[in-house]
């Protein structure tokens, strides 16, 4: 029955309600996998196997009676940055190891409500890299694993849900994203990663980092099975202050035709912007678009210093969220050195930086406004390269900010930024665009690549529809990475 958690969520409902499987079988599939092969990955906090099973002989009734949405009786996972009632809630993080909190997050409510079933709280880099690290290792759990080679990383900060989707361990997870923590790991996974509008679902009962810029969303094996899992989660919610107060419709609406979309493009990005290993799969996945009759053209992000920018508002609004922590002996229990060093530095951050920071993410968002009146879509890659392995550094050049130490981000209007979209990612996160990672093919080493869509706020139906017709043409989505070895020298770092 392994097979079963590879299944989509439409192929899922579809045996639930013909009695080809019971709910219960599938919970009890999905925890033993995470209890095996997810703790091998590093993907797991904690299983809930009680409580799931409750929930799971729950939804049997409701397929039973015919009450079952899309949704009902499937198995997911949640980062543990949500809290469940409880259930231990680490933020992946030595500090809280032992936290329990006595309440849901509106996410975790709305999928109850689904009838999903909350079978694990998965793994994540401590804090969600709020003060930066410079290891995979970087996480109560240990570094993620990827399932297509144990000896590379998964990506973070959503590292547990990307494994746990991409292994067979849960048919979906919930992550989040600050500034690349779902379509990371969704990239390097393997899987399909959607970034929801800011504001759209509903942040309460997550962890905060930052608090202009978090976002939850659902990562998945396809398009359709994010739109199905968004449609569940998003929506208002008056107990957090920044919510959109909209909600999202997918399964009752008509797909939008490919050939009726601009998409938006450099053509560096998919050449000399991409590692060489990665480029022939990138020409590719651009040709199977082409192939869908889109309108392309040339779109490219205006010359400000996005990546400073996301850096200086991330570190100063985390610096403030884990103060306690900050001022606590046990900011040395983190696990990377780093991040210890980043979340002190973060409170220097003179005020006026944090200011000119807002104020060229302003600029940053009339720019994007503008770019799309001209198109509907942007189309990059994801990832420049595929997954680093677990034992190296991520950004060996990195040092915290310091009063000072930085040009002001409010003086550096015209200076050169990346070529093309490579900073697509921090770019749409401070605008609070969403975006949609999708499987695109493998490297000449063999590990996933995936490409990203962003799009205007609230259009995520608009991502979908394009992410769906992608993957009729294409079976990335569907790849399994092989069976795990059962020789564990071979997954020794």
């Amino acid at each position: 029955m392994d097979e079963l958690l590879f299944a989509t969520l439409s192929e899922l409902g579809a045996g639930l309600r013909r009695k080809r499987f019971s709910s219960v079988e599938l919970a009890t599939l999905a925890l033993d996998r995470l209890e095996s092969l997810g703790r091998r990955y590093n993907a797991v906090a904690s299983t809930l196997r009680r409580s799931a099973l409750r929930e799971a002989r729950e939804a049997d009734r409701l397929l039973r009676g015919r009450r079952a949405g899309p949704l009902t009786g499937i198995p997911y996972g949640a980062k543990d940055l949500l809290a469940a009632r409880g259930s231990i809630t680490t933020w992946g993080a030595p500090p809280y190891a032992r936290q329990v909190l006595d309440y849901d997050a509106s996410v975790v409510e709305r999928l109850r409500g689904a009838g999903a079933v909350l079978v694990a709280k998965l793994a994540m880099v401590e804090l969600a890299g709020g003060g930066g690290y410079r290891y995979p290792s970087a996480s109560l759990q240990g570094p993620g694993r990827n399932p297509w080679n144990p000896l590379h990383w998964s990506g973070g900060s959503s590292s547990g849900t990307g494994i746990a989707v991409a292994a067979g361990l849960v048919p979906f997870g919930i992550g989040s994203e600050t500034s690349g923590s779902i379509l990371a790991p969704a990239a390097y996974c393997g899987i399909t990663g959607l970034r929801p509008t800011y504001g759209l679902v509903s942040r309460y009962g997550a962890m905060a980092l930052s608090w202009t810029m978090d976002k939850l969303g659902p990562m998945c094996r396809s398009a359709e099975d994010c739109g199905l899992v968004l449609e569940a989660i998003a929506g208002p919610d008056p107990r957090d202050p920044t919510s959109a107060g909209r909600a999202f419709r997918f399964s009752r609406r008509r797909a939008r035709r490919p050939s009726t979309l601009r998409v938006g493009y450099a053509a560096e990005d998919f050449e000399r912007g991409v590692d060489a290993s990665a480029r022939a799969a990138m020409r590719d996945a651009l040709a199977a678009f082409r192939s869908l009759g889109i309108r392309l053209r040339r779109a490219v992000l205006p010359p400000l210093p996005i990546d400073a920018v996301a850096r200086i508002i991330i570190r100063a609004e985390g610096s403030a969220a884990f103060q306690d922590l900050i001022a606590s002996p046990r900011l040395a229990q983190l696990v990377d050195r780093r991040q210890a060093l980043g979340l002190r530095a973060g409170r220097e951050i003179p005020a006026v930086d944090y200011l000119n920071a807002m104020r060229v993410r302003r600029m940053l968002q009339d720019e994007l406004a503008r770019i799309f009146s001209e198109v509907d879509v942007i189309l990059a890659p994801a990832r420049s390269a595929p997954a680093p392995r677990i034992d190296e550094p991520l950004d060996p050049e990195w040092r915290p900010a310091r009063p000072g130490g930085r040009r002001r981000a409010g003086a550096a209007r015209t200076s050169a930024g990346p070529i093309g979209n490579a900073a697509l990612i921090p770019a749409g996160n401070l605008a609070g665009l969403p975006a949609l990672c999708l499987p695109c093919g493998f490297s000449t080493t063999g590990l996933p690549l995936g490409i990203q869509l962003v799009g205007r706020p609230f259009e995520e139906a608009t991502l979908i529809d394009l992410g769906r017709a992608y993957q009729e043409v294409t079976d990335w989505h569907r790849r399994r990475p092989p069976a795990p070895a059962t020789d564990a020298s071979r997954t020794r770092s």
